[in-house]
């Protein structure tokens, strides 16, 4: 497997991505009112044809090595050369995870281009992530997805099949969690939990400038009570987990996230040093280049600088579109920026460590979770990260 310990380095140098967010298409067969990226009022990948496979290859080779390639749309499983676009990333970054976001609308297809993309990439962690919003189908109709949570469920299924033969498959549900379905948090992570085979589930708050707002009124204490059961689930090892190694740290860091998500949320401000735009980057499918998938000002098209990241990344437009970011102007709670806003901090360490022995147990009304393949009890993790992470 493509390791993640290269990376070791970023902890103290941060200075260059590692984590890329490539939003590759903004086709989507749903409508989710709740989708930041098609539904947000300031919603704008820039004017411009979808880039081609020859201009992802070019960008790619010059990126250098990636720990993380999250895909991301749109849905990505309507790509029909998506395969093809993998193996580009496996071959010339090696990332040790690459993550597939799906609303699960159509499961015979996304079964077969995981599986054809696990083949293609046999050294990078595939992480697949079917959307789940609500327990039964009373969100279809407003996802414009009739029988939307029946396919995303057989979409489950059927690449859960997959996990016997592939050894680098992951597979997690994913939760928006908004005012509609707030409510029903109980029912959902009940919903998950009585799934086969047993996966990871992630609950990921609203975020995005929508275009509907009230779908963004939500309880943090409703939040957090989720999130807390949700950590329950771990410790007491009655919660999927990740197969890969380093899957208790991972854990862990999925649990101390989610506690700084709700503050952030409480206080209204960032806790946390925030490394978007120099170890994490978005990359839209016209060209234009973002510090997060939450800002909305580009920081220039690679286009404009010869598919060259580093390029871009030194010109002027784009140092002062980062500058406020690195002063603490802004704050977020997106948790694939927490993932390594939490990794790449050694000041956090000390709680990942707590959240880690907590899982590892034994103790009172905790359960000691079993190794994940692959897994010792003093070696490094091969693999961290996950629109939510893995």
């Amino acid at each position: 497997m493509h390791s993640s310990l290269r990376h070791l380095p970023s902890i103290l140098w941060k200075g260059r991505p590692i984590h890329l967010t490539f939003f590759a298409t903004r086709k989507c067969n749903a409508k989710c009112p709740w989708c930041f990226y098609l539904q947000s009022a300031g919603a704008d990948t820039g004017a411009g044809e979808d880039l081609s496979l020859d201009e992802i290859r070019e960008i790619s080779r010059r990126l250098r090595r990636l720990l993380w390639v999250a895909f991301s749309g749109g849905e990505v499983f309507l790509l029909d050369d998506l395969v093809e676009m993998s193996a580009i990333f496996h071959d010339q970054n090696r990332p040790t995870v690459m993550l597939f976001p799906t609303n699960g609308l159509m499961p015979e297809t996304i079964r077969d281009r995981t599986e054809r993309i696990l083949r293609r990439c046999p050294n990078s962690v595939i992480v697949v992530k079917v959307s789940v919003d609500g327990p039964d189908g009373a969100l279809d109709a407003r996802r414009g997805a009739p029988g939307g949570f029946r396919k995303a469920v057989e979409t489950y299924r059927l690449v859960g099949e997959l996990l016997d033969r592939h050894a680098n498959l992951e597979l997690g549900i994913n939760t928006v969690f908004h005012s509609d379905n707030q409510d029903r948090m109980d029912e959902i992570i009940d919903l998950v939990a009585g799934l086969a085979p047993k996966g990871t589930h992630t609950i990921s708050v609203i975020r995005g400038d929508l275009l509907d707002k009230r779908y963004k009124r939500i309880d943090v204490d409703k939040y957090r009570r989720a999130t807390d059961r949700l950590a329950r689930n771990l410790r007491n090892g009655t919660a999927g987990t990740h197969r890969f190694a380093g899957a208790r740290l991972k854990a862990a860091q999925d649990i101390l996230q989610r506690r700084l998500i709700h503050r952030t949320l409480v206080e209204d401000r960032r806790l946390v040093p925030c490394y978007s735009g120099s170890l994490s980057l978005v990359l839209t499918e016209t060209g234009e280049v973002h510090p997060c998938e939450t800002l909305a000002t580009s920081l220039g098209n690679v286009r404009d600088h010869g598919y060259d990241m580093a390029r871009l990344l030194r010109s002027e437009r784009a140092r002062a579109a980062l500058e406020p970011i690195a002063a603490g102007a802004c704050h977020c709670t997106h948790e694939c920026n927490f993932i390594m806003n939490i990794l790449f901090n050694p000041r956090l360490y000390p709680a990942l460590l707590g959240e880690y022995l907590r899982l590892c147990g034994p103790g009172p009304g905790r359960v000691a979770a079993p190794p994940s393949a692959g897994e010792t009890s003093s070696g490094p993790p091969k693999a961290n990260t996950g629109s939510a992470g893995p």
